[in-house]
């Protein structure tokens, strides 16, 4: 795990060679890494999307024939939320309200009532022996969990750090539906605020990335850190590729 931190740090350092970078590489690289996130963070759970449609529908407001209409909605709020990590990345902090407000946007297309708020509702997880906290007990564990945030910042390298937000807030399961997404959403706002590059899950990745996040159910985290921290690495990887090239 060491070693891949360090190779991320020497890859964020040769980055950062480049900055300040103009505005016109700015926009190209966050247009880029959006399209690549919406659609793998959608297909993780299910969209069927690709991600030439992805983009079409993002960037030409085109539906795609045959496929669903929540999938072209996932896409667009997905693309929307992701707007807000730009705007919240000039921060420090991260706030319950962030939290939500990440959700809201993604959600409120598909269910606006259910959109930025917290479920009343058991939820029973499919594949896994795993059961999330009763939604009673959602409001006061979700105010541990910000109240928390500074204090997992200061104790860990940024990439773990964003590996546990990510973990904690999949574990909680406060929304009645679109965890995954609002906590990997979480993760990047973490590392977008600590100076790295957005990190992409890809869909080929499900399998592994399910069974570890089984294993945090289990009590064991490393697993799930060692992945988070090899998808930044690669993520890193393109990024300063782009820059580059």
């Amino acid at each position: 795990m060491k070693d891949i931190l360090r190779k991320i740090d020497s890859i964020k350092t040769k980055i950062d060679t480049h900055r300040p970078l103009d505005a016109h590489m700015v926009k190209q690289l966050k247009e880029y890494f959006r399209i690549g996130m919406t659609y793998s963070s959608n297909a993780l759970e299910g969209n069927s999307l690709t991600e030439t449609e992805t983009k079409i529908v993002i960037e030409d407001g085109i539906t795609i024939g045959g496929k669903p209409i929540k999938d072209h909605l996932e896409a667009l709020g997905h693309s929307e939320a992701y707007d807000l990590l730009f705007r919240l990345a000039k921060h420090h902090d991260i706030s319950e309200a962030n939290i939500k407000e990440l959700h809201r946007l993604f959600y409120y297309r598909i269910d606006e009532d259910q959109a930025g708020k917290y479920r009343k509702l058991k939820v029973i997880i499919t594949g896994t022996i795993f059961i999330p906290p009763a939604p009673e007990q959602i409001p006061d564990l979700m105010r541990s969990f910000a109240a928390g945030i500074p204090d997992d910042r200061s104790k860990h390298h940024p990439v773990e750090y964003a590996a546990i937000l990510h973990r904690k807030l999949v574990t909680l399961h406060p929304f009645i539906d679109g965890n995954g997404r609002a906590a990997r959403l979480l993760m990047n706002l973490a590392l977008l605020q600590s100076g790295y590059p957005v990190a992409i899950i890809s869909p080929l990745l499900r399998r592994e990335y399910l069974d570890t996040l089984n294993k945090i159910h289990k009590g064991d985290n490393k697993p799930f850190d060692k992945l988070i921290a090899c998808v930044c690495c690669e993520s890193a990887k393109e990024y300063l590729r782009l820059l580059e090239g």
